[in-house]
Formats: structure tokens, sequence, C-alpha cells
């Protein structure tokens, strides 16, 4: 297989879920901009749709769209989706709240909005994750086991972290067990290797409340945006190695 990934984007679900299950999975970067990839080739010629995720199975045919794609994984390896006769139902219907509504909520933010509509987009995240918090059943989303809906909710909590968006603790709980997984690991290291982007720039007005084991940055009147860390130790107080 062959899977079409950029930088940061919503492919690096796809990407760990293979890695995760053990697929020999070939990736070529592609520059959402240029459309084109990594080898020179025109992606559009690949992907007439120009976007990522895509993914060439071994018999030719390509996947498009993160939701297909993570159900197509979770339907080759049952292990990464919920189990009971509403299982598949289930992951259906989470993955299509995260690419609907949380996914599409960040297009302000990564397409250079207006200030009002970005921080209108920042409002609308964090609630949306709060109601995703509510949804937690266990360690991960549907219980103590991976699904593939944890890999696409991976990408929405780093990207959460990268403008600043404050995200609940049992989220972000999840976001550390998933950095943690030798796949998450793998995939990252592979995607960004070489990059110069991988931690937001720092604002001047940030600064660390050391009781709450983050930096903060005033963004509204009565909200704040929060990046939290742990110590290299992990004991998680003072200056320490940041969860980005």
């Amino acid at each position: 297989m062959k899977l079409y990934y950029a930088p940061w984007a919503c492919s690096l679900a796809d990407h760990i879920a293979l890695l995760e299950v053990g697929e020999n999975v070939e990736i070529e970067r592609v520059d959402i901009h240029s459309k084109r990839t990594e080898s020179g080739k025109d992606f559009l010629k690949i992907s007439p749709k120009g976007y990522v995720p895509a993914l060439v199975l071994d018999s030719g045919e390509m996947l498009t769209e993160n939701d297909a794609i993570l159900d197509w994984i979770a339907d080759q390896h049952p292990v990464l989706r919920p189990a009971g006769p509403l299982g598949r139902t289930r992951l259906i219907e989470m993955l299509t709240f995260f690419s609907t509504e949380i996914h599409k909520a960040y297009k302000p933010l990564w397409h250079d909005g207006p200030a009002e509509e970005k921080q209108k987009a920042r409002e609308t995240i964090a609630n949306l994750l709060k109601f995703t918090a509510r949804q937690m059943q266990g360690s991960y989303l549907f219980g103590e086991k991976l699904s593939v809906a944890d890999c696409y909710l991976f990408v929405m909590l780093r990207w959460a972290e990268r403008f600043g968006i404050v995200v609940p603790p049992v989220l972000l709980r999840l976001q550390w067990r998933m950095e943690e997984r030798p796949a998450v690991q793998a995939a990252i290291a592979q995607e960004e290797h070489g990059l110069h982007d991988r931690i937001p720039v720092v604002p001047h007005d940030v600064r660390e409340n050391r009781d709450e084991h983050r930096f903060e940055r005033p963004i509204h009147e009565d909200a704040i945006a929060a990046a939290y860390y742990r110590n290299a130790d992990g004991n998680g107080h003072g200056f320490g190695t940041p969860t980005s």
C-alpha cells in the first residue's frame, strides 16, 4: 500500500492506524499548495481531489477521505473498532463527528482567517472538545482498547495544542497516552523529519502557571490559551518538556 500524506494533516491518523496493525505501507509527502508529490509527480493526476489522505491499495484501487480510509482499516483489522452489534455504526458516528464538526471548525486557523473568525473558531473547537470528553468510555474513546477514532482524535488534539486551544484534562491524558505508543512516535518521526514547524512559535505574552503545569496566553478578556507540559522526569513540575 501507499499513503499520500502532508505533514500536520489528518492523514497522520491513517498512518498511525496502519502502523498500529503492522501494515507494510509506503508513504509519500504531498505539497498541498503546489499539488506536487515528493518525487515530483502531479498529485492531481494521482488523486483528482488534490488533497490528502489518499491510500493506494495493493490491488491498485485508491481510497480517499479520512473517514472512509479509517473505516476500511478498521474493517480489515477489527481490533481497531469497538465491539458489539453497533460497533461499526458507533465508529462511523464518531468519525463523522470529528470530520464534519471539529476538523471543519479548524479552517479559519489553518487558512489565516480574520482575528474575530479565529477566536470564534477556537471557542467552537473548545466546546466540541468538551463534548468529546464526555463521550470517553475509558482510557480511549470506546473503552480500554485503541480504535481508529482515537487516531483521528489525536490529530485534532495536536492541532488544538498548535493553535492554543484549551483541552479538557481527560483528552490531554489521551493525547499523552497516544504519544507513548510506538506507532504514533514512528509515524510522527517519519512525517516530520527535517521540518522546522513542529512546535509553534511562542508569543511574548506567554507566562508559566506552575501550579497547573501549563503555559498560558490571554486570548480574550475571560479566556486563555493553554499548553500543558510534563517534566522530563515525568513529575509535571517546573520547566519541563512541552507536550507538543
